[in-house]
């Protein structure tokens, strides 16, 4: 996990890994297998989850925010999964997200970067609506999702796409998020309870 957390955030290929990390071909497996078998989904939902009771809130949020980002890929993505954006000039990938109101990813859909708005987020959409059936609203463009989209982008990993497969760059943006939210936990998040105690999340 340390390994994939230092592609993740410098932006290094897997060929590139430090030597006092496992082999690469062995990090990779694991990336994938993680991937494949939704291990990392999971785990980013458990920590998303703990996040939000830490913070006071229920865990399942009432409120979405979506909003789209447009990045360059790398020449080694396939042509077929990639695209113009002709409003903002960008050629490559466009990330639709939904987030709760702590900026804190409840659903991720990676397509081509030529895939209208109002068309490439009806999944994300549909995605939120069928895995937080609690929400009752979803605002458009709004500060929480740019927040995001910052977050994500401090990764060198994110600022631009190398991934062949788009599921692939989803999976990429939730070991962001985890990373982000662990760092949050073991922080120690204000956990807000009926009566003057309040206690603090510490790191195990």
């Amino acid at each position: 996990m340390d390994a994939i957390f230092y592609v993740v955030r410098t932006g290094c290929a897997w060929r590139r890994l430090p030597k006092d990390f496992a082999p690469w071909p062995t990090v990779y497996w694991y990336f994938t297998w993680w991937h494949d078998g939704g291990t990392v989904e999971r785990l980013h939902d458990a920590l998303r989850d703990r996040v939000r009771v830490a913070d006071g809130r229920s865990v399942e949020p009432s409120v979405g925010l979506i909003d789209s980002q447009s990045v360059h890929t790398a020449d080694t993505v396939p042509v077929s999964t990639r695209g113009f954006d002709a409003g903002k000039k960008v050629k490559g990938r466009k990330r639709f997200i939904v987030t709760d109101t702590l900026g804190l990813l409840l659903s991720v859909h990676v397509v081509a970067a030529s895939i209208q708005d109002r068309d490439g987020a009806k999944r994300s959409l549909l995605w939120t609506r069928l895995d937080h059936p609690s929400i009752q609203k979803v605002w458009a463009d709004q500060g929480f999702a740019e927040r995001t989209f910052a977050w994500m982008t401090a990764h060198r990993r994110l600022a631009r796409d190398y991934e062949t497969d788009p599921a692939r760059s989803e999976t990429m943006i939730r070991w962001a998020m985890i990373g982000i939210m662990v760092r949050r936990i073991t922080r120690g998040c204000p956990v807000k309870r009926r009566g003057p105690r309040r206690l603090r999340w510490t790191a195990p």
